[in-house]
């Protein structure tokens, strides 16, 4: 069985036991975190954004990541010495589409990029959600983070919402981001598919109509969650 096989079963069997709020969290830790995740291209950070207006702090992995691979960075060093000087822009940034590009059609060098990040990632999105308990006046956390599962992360979010799109409509946003079709082929094999993620999810928000039809559904799963969260207090 490989690791993401694994994972995989792994993840069914807690995500079979989860309740609207599962109560993982202690008596002195009444912040609830919400994983948002989905695919390339289904707008996870639209409705990250859409939650964070409503009123949790959002943490966004993607961002994270781009922090860990500053110059000078042990990620980005560890990226040159990997892959070398060529993937870097004049000012020694990574040039993250280049990078893109070369992992995408590469699996073991994407695996190998993967290990470098992910574990820098994990650390300071643990290191965000602990400074936000300490502070005791923050009452929901969205994480987003695209591979949730596949990182192993599901461990650290209460509640998990998967984000879908059709595929047309993941290939048409991709598109206007500059990203060409057999990108974007490469970018969605490289992830859990979205049906195998939303089997798995607590609430799924489909995310292919007009970014009202998309409020509405947001705001119900807002409530939906903080009413359970006042359960669970």
């Amino acid at each position: 069985m490989s690791v993401t096989d694994e994972r995989r079963a792994s993840a069914k069997v807690s995500g079979s036991s989860r309740s609207e709020v599962p109560d993982t969290a202690s008596k002195r830790d009444r912040m609830l975190v919400i994983g948002v995740t989905g695919g390339p291209g289904t707008g996870k950070s639209t409705v990250a954004r859409m939650l964070g207006k409503l009123g949790a702090e959002v943490i966004d992995a993607d961002a994270i990541a781009h922090e860990a691979i500053e110059p000078k960075r042990l990620a980005w060093r560890r990226i040159v010495e990997t892959f070398g000087r060529k993937v870097l822009n004049d000012d020694d940034t990574v040039n993250r589409r280049l990078l893109g590009r070369l992992v995408f059609r590469d699996a073991p060098a994407r695996r190998e990029l993967e290990a470098i990040v992910h574990p820098q990632v994990l650390r300071r999105i643990k290191q965000r959600l602990s400074r936000l308990r300490r502070t005791r006046r923050v009452r929901a956390a969205v994480v987003e983070i695209p591979l949730l599962w596949e990182t192993g992360s599901e461990e650290l979010v209460d509640a998990i919402v998967v984000v879908t799109a059709p595929p047309e409509v993941q290939r048409e946003r991709l598109r206007d981001k500059g990203f060409s079709d057999d990108d974007t082929a490469r970018r969605v094999a490289a992830q859990w598919g979205l049906a195998a993620k939303a089997a798995l999810a607590d609430h799924v928000v489909e995310n292919a109509g007009s970014l009202e039809e998309t409020r509405r559904q947001v705001k119900r799963l807002w409530q939906q969650l903080v009413k359970a969260k006042r359960q669970r207090d």
